[in-house]
């Protein structure tokens, strides 16, 4: 194996499906859009589905016109629904710290409404050094190349762009609705099965700063 790096590296994350487990929060969220609006909204289905904005999924549901104003109510909806439902992957904070031991900086960039990502790492502590949101896919690359990450972690195929856009290298997870195989077959550099893998791997390109 090539020797460690010795800088101290700033990594990038995606949230929904890479740190958090969203779905139940998010579930129960179309739900209440539905009943109130009275439009049928498959919950299920679109959980199984995360990753680009939540404007597309809309789409699915609204008419074009009425989307803009249906994101709106969903996003006063969500932070009494769907933060306390939600919960922090396997490995999520193993995977921040292992990033803080190496001396480097971890950043969340994520296609979710910022105030919204906000409140799920501060309800759940992941405590990461910036959090961008709003962003999808190559739109990623911005917020990435502003922080100079180097690294970029996710688990769409979305991710696996923004990450190569940016020029970081992509890390992809097979936590969300993406396999492995079409993580790697997207160009993926590293592709693990969950953030429980991401310490050691870190490791392996990265010394923990000393004290």
């Amino acid at each position: 194996m090539a020797s460690a790096h010795v800088c101290a590296p700033t990594v990038g994350f995606d949230l929904d499906m890479t740190l958090v487990d969203s779905r139940p929060g998010i579930r129960a969220c179309f739900l209440e859009l539905s009943a109130r609006t009275g439009v049928y909204v498959d919950a299920d289905l679109a959980v199984t589905r995360l990753g680009p904005p939540l404007a597309d999924e809309l789409g699915n549901w609204f008419p074009a016109e009425q989307v803009p104003a249906m994101a709106d109510l969903y996003r006063s909806l969500y932070p009494s629904i769907a933060i306390e439902a939600t919960t922090a992957m396997a490995g999520a904070r193993e995977a921040v710290a292992a990033v803080r031991a190496a001396g480097g900086r971890a950043i969340v960039v994520t296609a979710k409404y910022t105030p919204n990502a906000k409140l799920h790492v501060e309800h759940l502590g992941l405590d990461p050094d910036a959090v961008i949101g709003d962003l999808w896919a190559e739109q990623k690359a911005e917020a990435l190349r502003e922080h100079g990450a180097s690294v970029y972690v996710g688990d769409h195929l979305g991710d696996v762009r923004g990450a190569r856009t940016a020029g970081a290298l992509s890390v992809a997870v097979a936590t969300g609705p993406c396999s492995a195989q079409e993580l790697a077959e997207a160009g993926a550099d590293v592709v693990l099965a969950d953030l429980t893998e991401f310490p050691a791997w870190f490791a392996g390109c990265y010394r923990p700063a000393r004290a």
